[in-house]
């Protein structure tokens, strides 16, 4: 399959899918929460799609790329992080939680393959 656009990346696909899932968990936080847990693991779970989509328009530099790439599975795992308070607060199950940082892991996994052999592109 030729790559023709950012939105042809499996990674990017799911790492908006996730966002647009930690959306929609995040509506039902307490609204004490507005300004602190919700505000930052929505911004982290954005940023993953975002820093792909950046990395990629700069492709034809290597060190620009792979800084975006490396900034997205940064913020892959800040937004873990988000999970794991997330459900420390009681503010979703084990299941979604589980769910959700499996997913993350793929992610990672596969920005890791991208890092490594972005030439493919």
């Amino acid at each position: 399959m030729s790559i023709k656009s950012v939105r042809d990346l499996e990674v990017y696909r799911l790492a908006f899918e996730l966002a647009m899932k930690v959306f929609e968990l995040t509506k039902k936080f307490p609204k004490e929460e507005k300004y602190s847990l919700t505000d930052q693991i929505r911004r982290s779970s954005r940023s993953v799609p975002i820093n792909i989509r950046e990395g990629f328009a700069k492709r034809r530099y290597e060190n620009l790329f792979i800084r975006h790439l490396n900034d997205a599975m940064g913020s892959s795992e800040e937004t873990r992080g988000w999970l794991d308070f997330s459900l420390g607060c009681d503010y979703i199950d084990q299941n979604e939680h589980d769910s959700l940082d499996i997913k993350y892991d793929e992610v990672n996994a596969m920005l890791y393959s991208l890092i490594n052999n972005w030439q493919t592109l």
